[in-house]
């Protein structure tokens, strides 16, 4: 990717998408060092990398009225462990998307007479910030069981895991019920298909993440997966995937 104007940025936090109230995304992550030096160092410190953190912060326009507004998903989530996924560039399939499971920190509103009421917040990470690509883009309803567009993400070795975050971000219809998954196989035409995470049955907007438990995965392509039941049903929702 070349250097890049950040001008359509995505944010989506749990099971609602903030990247039209958010005027600001900022990514980071680290690991504690801790100093190991000793007699044999050669009179440099050494440092060996310790737990490892990330932080999601993002700001923006303040609206309220909705669960899909930022006043109210904040509040609903502050506190709470769910998925955030972040995308530089865009949400479309295989766009760069980085995720994790995190816990709304805080939640910040109000300025001076005049302005623009502005939000603010932080994520704090409970897993790993993922660097992946997103597996289904939200701007697609989905009425009918299906499958979406396979991606590569290569194979998983040994102590890597496959990780995944589904936002469902509506649902509408009577009785209305999503089963979404995450299918690997060798390559893309999925003749044969290993289901590798399978997300709980959703029925309205919300969000979950998984990830598998280490054990190497051979296959190099993956895609999204889902089966909808219910009276006219139709869901819209995001997926992010990768593997750390």
């Amino acid at each position: 990717m070349a250097k890049h104007v950040l001008l359509d940025c995505r944010l989506f936090a749990v099971g609602a998408d903030l990247s039209g109230a958010s005027n600001k995304i900022e990514l980071s992550s680290e690991h504690e060092d801790k100093d190991s030096t000793n007699y044999r160092s050669g009179g440099w410190k050494e440092v060996m990398a310790g737990l490892g953190s990330a932080e999601i912060a993002g700001e923006g326009q303040w609206e309220a009225g909705d669960p899909s507004m930022v006043d109210d998903s904040s509040w609903a989530d502050l506190g709470g462990l769910g998925p955030y996924t972040v995308c530089p560039t865009d949400s479309v399939v295989a766009a760069l998307a980085y995720f994790t499971r995190g816990m709304r920190a805080d939640f910040t509103f109000g300025e001076a007479v005049g302005e623009i009421a502005p939000w603010s917040g932080n994520v704090k990470s409970s897993w790993p910030l993922v660097r992946g690509q997103i597996g289904h883009p939200p701007g697609t309803a989905r009425t009918a069981t299906g499958t979406g567009t396979a991606v590569e993400l290569g194979a998983a070795s040994t102590g890597q895991r496959l990780y995944a975050a589904l936002h469902v971000l509506s649902a509408a219809g009577t009785t209305p019920s999503i089963t979404a998954r995450i299918e690997s196989d060798a390559d893309g035409a999925f003749a044969s298909p290993t289901t590798r995470l399978t997300f709980d049955a959703a029925a309205a907007a919300g969000g979950q993440i998984l990830r598998t438990d280490g054990t190497a995965i051979t296959d190099t392509h993956y895609r999204v997966a889902w089966d909808i039941t219910g009276t006219t049903p139709s869901f819209m929702f995001a997926v992010s995937l990768g593997i750390r």
